[in-house]
């Protein structure tokens, strides 16, 4: 997948979507302020990817020049921008310390193959008029590294889920089988959008921008049954079905 185009200039840092169920903010440059300016634009573009997406920042491609930067600083501008950091890539010392200090985990150098994001194609453009599609229906496996969307209705997947791969409805997301991926239902603001699923083993899932993750999912009493997820203000709630 190409990589995304994210100024005329040479941009910042480089957005990946990671087989963690998590974006990588990979950063080139130590510049916080056109950072800003970048994010602010890229946000504007795509609004519904951005909100509350949770957040690795890969600082460990650095060059040597841009090594010294303000970690609290960068977290809190993650945070302006509604991405949600829960951990850091790096080896640098300073890095580490600095992590230490906001209590955030690190993670060690990364040589996994990541896909990168292209936020141009894989963002739906939210349409002018609501347009009314009928629910899409998808009878086989959905691997991983592949994504899935159903703009403006419903996702039925008659088929197992794997890692790796997401599932993005501006409706509901029905699932007859286990979820092992991302499973992200009313993602253009719909509160009321819900995720059925007859195995949950998520990655992640999220309704309306509010998510749990694994470590949060694995913890649950459900874990493993079926179940369907609603959203409740600002809380996932999970009930067998």
């Amino acid at each position: 997948m190409s990589q995304a185009d994210l100024t005329d200039q040479s941009p910042a840092f480089q957005l990946k979507g990671s087989m963690l169920a998590v974006t990588v903010l990979e950063l080139a440059s130590n510049d916080i302020e056109r950072l800003d300016e970048q994010l602010a634009a890229k946000v504007e573009q795509a609004p519904d990817f951005f909100n509350n997406t949770p957040l690795v920042l890969a600082l460990d491609k650095l060059p040597e020049s841009a090594r010294e930067i303000d970690i609290a600083a960068l977290v809190s501008l993650c945070r302006k921008h509604r991405l949600r950091t829960l951990a850091l890539r790096a080896s640098d010392p300073t890095h580490l310390e600095a992590a230490a200090v906001l209590d955030l985990p690190v993670l060690p150098p990364s040589g996994a193959r990541e896909r990168q994001v292209d936020l141009n194609s894989k963002i739906p453009a939210k349409p002018a008029e609501p347009v009314y599609r009928p629910t899409r229906v998808v009878t086989t496996p959905i691997r991983g590294g592949q994504q899935v969307y159903a703009q403006g209705g419903d996702l039925i997947v008659l088929a197992p889920v794997s890692p790796g791969a997401e599932l993005l409805a501006d409706g509901n997301i029905h699932v007859y089988g286990p979820l092992r991926g991302r499973a992200l239902a009313g993602i253009k603001g719909d509160t009321t959008a819900r995720i059925f699923c007859q195995q949950l083993a998520a990655e992640m899932v999220s309704i309306a921008g509010q998510y749990k993750v694994a470590e949060d999912l694995r913890r649950d009493p459900l874990w493993a049954e079926a179940v369907q997820i609603s959203l409740s203000g600002d809380v996932l709630n999970i009930t067998r079905l």
